[in-house]
């Protein structure tokens, strides 16, 4: 690695040194023909060369244990002819070897400095001021230039989402930070072009211009020709995105500073002016390795090392000052030395800065809680701001009409309530518009907000989410439907890897809120089969700070809504929202005709995220249970009760966070407690429960029914498998045998 460092560095000096100088140019004239001038090549090499210091700076800290990241971009330097290409207040999604880039347009914001930014990323300091030392992105709030996770090409979804959402807000009038004529830029590298992701992206992109919206996305692929080791055929880029129909295709050497800058220029305006995607394949080459700890010689012939060398950005950048007479060899030296004195003066600086010493500091910004907030917001009457586009939007929301409703009734009349009321909500994902949705929970709504509001989307679960997490920072509370929860699996890293992690990794300044309505779980009757009945929800549950409600009956479903609503605007809090597809249009508890299912809603109705509902106060037994399991353990506390049983029915409601403290109340009330969990039997909610029960000191009786670790069959052998109210009567009968 040192070798490697230093030859690059040693490489640069002695080619420039033995360079001959050239007749100086007018400071204003073109340096070639096209649109750069001579201080405008300078401004282009000094953000490569800091780019280049930097990676230099990060290798030598981590050499030091002083550092604790070092992918580096060198090589990729040309990226800085793109931001230059872009304005500063374009939103930017940048690749991890977009260094240069971010340099560039960081340079461009007053007040910002790259060098103690990125450096201050590199040593994990708490003063970073994206992450707060939380791990080493580029990203900056002043300059629109939101931070990406590692996942390989997992941010392209939510660029699609943004360049949608941008201009939906100019045409609904709604208050966005980015401006209407705005271009979204998404980088990324030749391997992650191959990830079923960036496909799905670029297909949403497409899909989604064909149809006559606009969709402002410049895609730039950072084409170095391998992914760590696996090289990239040459001319596979071209292949398989130069011939996309509906995808103007442009083409640069990022080694060469004029090519790199003209072409993007060219596809910067193409995509101002036109309102579609494009993309740019900009020609790379990577030099120093993967990272710090990756030694390339070892599956890289030396040849292919040298050839790269050999096409050195920075390098032919500072060939360019000089042969157009912009600079001479001395000059340029000199001004490559200086940058690199600041970036070792500053790394000299930041490492001494103090680190996060407490978990409490590590997750501050994941789950900021403004629970009084959120109430006032649910309680809210008046619209949070006038609509200008001339659109029916009532001040006063639709009050519910008091009449009993089921569970999918109530859902639908909020989302009319919320569409109604606040111009920001955004209904959408499959089926959802002209169809209603699978079980018609969103039947009118889209002929009574339209399509702009509520829309369907192609059926690609990852570009479903990634347009909420695109609409959520337009200023939107986008409502996404996963049809399915079987689903949401082909998904699950926007949640897991983009939604939930962008509060923690940029330290709250960019926040992605939403609420995603799923349809969920088992007891199907007549429509079966694993992919429509899936009860596996441990995969949301363990994601910090993400938000699982579960309502069973009609009046918590409207009321927990409105407050994953609010908890989405207010705390930017990313919800996920449960519906038993078996109780959409239960009416129903005990007997045929009974309605007992059926329940009133309120628009002031308002449950606090976290609380349990209780039914009962009998003091023999706690029965804990959630969704389905609510009415049938109802049900099976009734028949308990014929012989002499006394059992209260907690309802959980909130699976994630669980609500302990009711939970313990209530356990504690009784002394015994019997959890019915309609999920897995491992990985299911009640081994949590148990957990936390054992944790705060409970020291009653505990017991357990679940569904069976299985995937759900189809026909009559799914109740072989699933929970059943007869499980939940037997293991009640047996744990309070010997009371």
């Amino acid at each position: 690695m040192s070798e490697q460092r230093v030859d690059l560095d040693e490489r640069f000096r002695a080619e420039i040194s033995a360079l001959t100088p050239q007749p100086s140019r007018p400071v204003e004239q073109p340096a070639e023909t096209g649109r750069l001038t001579g201080p405008q090549c300078l401004e282009l090499f000094e953000s490569q060369a800091t780019s280049r210091h930097l990676d230099l700076a990060a290798r030598r800290l981590g050499s030091a244990k002083r550092g604790y990241y070092s992918i580096g971009s060198s090589g990729h330097e040309g990226n800085a002819a793109v931001a230059a290409a872009l304005r500063p207040t374009d939103p930017a999604l940048l690749h991890y070897r977009s260094g240069a880039f971010f340099v560039h347009r960081a340079r461009q914001v007053p007040g910002l400095d790259p060098i103690r930014d990125v450096l201050l990323g590199v040593v994990a300091a708490a003063a970073d001021p994206i992450s707060g030392g939380r791990h080493k992105v580029f990203g900056s709030k002043p300059a629109a230039v939101i931070p990406q996770t590692s996942t390989i090409a997992s941010h392209l979804p939510r660029a699609v989402g943004l360049a949608f959402a941008i201009e939906r807000a100019a045409r609904l009038g709604l208050a966005c930070e980015w401006p209407s004529d705005s271009v979204v830029l998404c980088s990324f590298g030749d391997a992650s072009a191959n990830h079923s992701t960036a496909a799905g992206a670029i297909n949403a992109a497409i899909h989604t211009a064909h149809q006559g919206v606009s969709l402002p996305l410049l895609f730039v692929c950072e084409d170095n020709g391998i992914g760590i080791s696996v090289p990239t055929p040459p001319d596979w880029i071209e292949q398989a995105y130069g011939i996309r129909v509906g995808l103007q295709y442009f083409d640069a050497d990022g080694c060469d500073l004029l090519d790199a800058a003209l072409t993007a220029a060219e596809a910067a305006d193409w995509v101002r002016e036109h309102r579609k995607p494009a993309f740019l394949h900009l020609r790379t080459v990577r030099l120093m390795g993967h990272a710090g700890s990756d030694v390339e010689s070892a599956y890289r012939r030396p040849t292919d090392i040298t050839a790269d060398l050999l096409r050195d950005p920075v390098t032919a950048t500072a060939r360019f000052l000089v042969a157009k007479g912009v600079a001479t060899p001395a000059e340029v030296l000199d001004r490559y030395d200086d940058i690199g004195a600041r970036v070792t003066a500053m790394a000299e600086l930041v490492w001494r800065e103090p680190k996060l010493n407490s978990a409490t500091a590590v997750v501050a910004p994941l789950a900021p809680l403004h629970p009084d907030l959120v109430q006032a917001d649910v309680l809210r009457r008046k619209s949070l701001e006038a609509d200008n586009t001339g659109a029916p939007y009532s001040t006063e929301a639709v009050a519910a009409s008091g009449d009993p409703v089921t569970l999918a009734q109530a859902i639908n009349q909020t989302l009319a309530s919320l569409l109604t009321r606040d111009a920001d909500v955004l209904v959408f994902g499959e089926d959802v518009g002209r169809k209603g949705g699978v079980y018609g929970v969103t039947k009118g709504l889209q002929r009574q907000f339209g399509t702009r509001r509520v829309f369907d989307t192609l059926l690609d679960e990852q570009s479903v989410l990634g347009t909420a997490l695109g609409a959520g920072l337009a200023g939107f509370v986008p409502i996404p439907e996963i049809q399915y929860l079987a689903y949401v699996h082909n998904a699950a890293d926007q949640l897991r890897g983009e939604a939930a992690t962008l509060s923690y990794f940029s330290h709250g300044r960019y926040q992605n809120p939403m609420v995603v309505r799923i349809a969920g779980y088992a007891y199907q009757k007549g429509f079966g089969g694993h992919f429509h009945n899936d009860n596996s929800i441990a995969a949301l549950r363990d994601i910090p700070s993400l938000v699982v409600a579960s309502p069973a009956r009609a009046d918590d479903a409207a009321a927990m809504l409105r407050t994953c609503v609010s908890a989405a605007r207010v705390d930017g809090r990313v919800c996920v929202y449960l519906e038993p597809i078996a109780l959409y249009h239960t009416r129903d508890l005990h007997h045929p005709g009974d309605n007992a299912w059926l329940a009133t809603t309120s628009d002031t109705d308002h449950i606090a995220i976290g609380r349990a509902r209780v039914y009962g106060d009998g003091n023999d037994l706690t029965i804990v249970t959630f969704a389905n399991g609510v009415p049938m353990s109802l049900r099976a506390a009734q028949r308990l009760s014929d012989q002499g049983i006394r059992a209260r029915v907690l309802d959980l409601r909130w699976l994630a966070p669980l609500p302990l403290d009711d939970l313990l109340h209530h356990a504690r009330a009784t002394g015994r407690v019997l959890i019915a969990d309609e999920t897995r039997h491992s990985g299911g909610v009640s081994e949590s429960l148990c957990a936390a029960l054992i944790d705060a000191g409970f020291d009653g009786r505990i017991t357990r029914v679940t569904s069976r670790d299985s995937f759900i069959p189809l026909g009559p052998a799914a109740d072989t498998v699933l929970l059943h109210e007869s499980h939940i009567e037997s293991a009640a009968a047996e744990l309070l045998a010997n009371r």
